[in-house]
């Protein structure tokens, strides 16, 4: 633990600049450049707010609100998760030329993610103003579920990334499952009236979004709830470590 510990003190100012790449790559030839952070949320939540406002009810100022906090968090989890995914596979040359610790790459690809994640809260923000929902205490809380959020990200990006350079296909079939959590995630509707409430215990994300709105919504954490997104992030993490670090040396042989 202490050599890792040691080798990532080493290669940390490699990460700053990797991390400080993909962002830059990511708004390259682009117009609005880090401004489409701001303006895609904006966007979607308001396409989403006039398709299903009818269900919410009309009176229901804080709906946009509500599908922002879930929009903003499935956002991250599905770019970070698709970046981290390709990470290995899009860097194979400077793997195959000069020694670094494989993990920088899928790592660096979700902080840099998150960054832009985290700027994008100006827009929950700037919707709480405008929706009149005011920040109380439980507002701290929600750096707990965006913690656990990262730490989900980044161990599934893991097991994506391992997985991608051994299966080309896993992209198409992550795009398909990321499809599924985003209408098992309750961002645009009431999980409450679904009958089929287990379907949401199979959603990694689902129970971190009920607790970042808690947070926003001026509501204690759901206890329950944490315990299971506590545990599906560990767990993630655990396994994407365990994996990528068995499989890392075989990566060359297939890049």
């Amino acid at each position: 633990m202490k050599r890792v510990f040691k080798n990532f003190k080493k290669y940390r100012y490699l990460l700053f600049e990797l991390t400080k790449k993909n962002i830059k790559l990511k708004y390259r030839r682009s117009y609005l450049g880090i401004l489409w952070t701001l303006l895609e949320p904006i966007l979607t939540t308001l396409v989403l707010t006039i398709v299903f406002l009818g269900f919410r009810g009309k009176k229901d100022a804080s709906f946009p609100v509500y599908i922002l906090t879930g929009r903003l968090l499935y956002s991250f989890f599905s770019e970070s998760t698709k970046q981290a995914m390709k990470s290995i596979r899009s860097n194979s040359g400077m793997i195959k030329k000069v020694y670094v610790p494989k993990y920088i790459y899928p790592l660096s690809n979700v902080l840099s993610s998150y960054i832009t994640f985290l700027i994008s809260m100006v827009v929950l923000f700037g919707a709480m103003i405008v929706f009149k929902i005011y920040p109380t205490i439980y507002i701290f809380n929600a750096i707990l579920p965006m913690l656990q959020l990262l730490i989900l990200s980044l161990g599934m990006g893991l097991i994506l990334a391992t997985l991608a350079v051994f299966f080309r296909d896993m992209e198409y079939l992550w795009s398909v499952v990321l499809m599924m959590i985003m209408y098992t995630s309750a961002i645009f509707y009431d999980a409450g009236k679904v009958p089929a409430q287990w379907i949401f215990n199979y959603n990694p994300i689902y129970h971190i979004i009920v607790n970042f709105r808690n947070s926003v919504f001026g509501s204690p954490l759901d206890v329950q709830a944490l315990q299971i997104s506590t545990i599906y992030s560990i767990a993630s993490l655990l396994l994407g470590i365990i994996v990528f670090y068995r499989k890392q040396d075989k990566f060359i042989l297939n890049i």
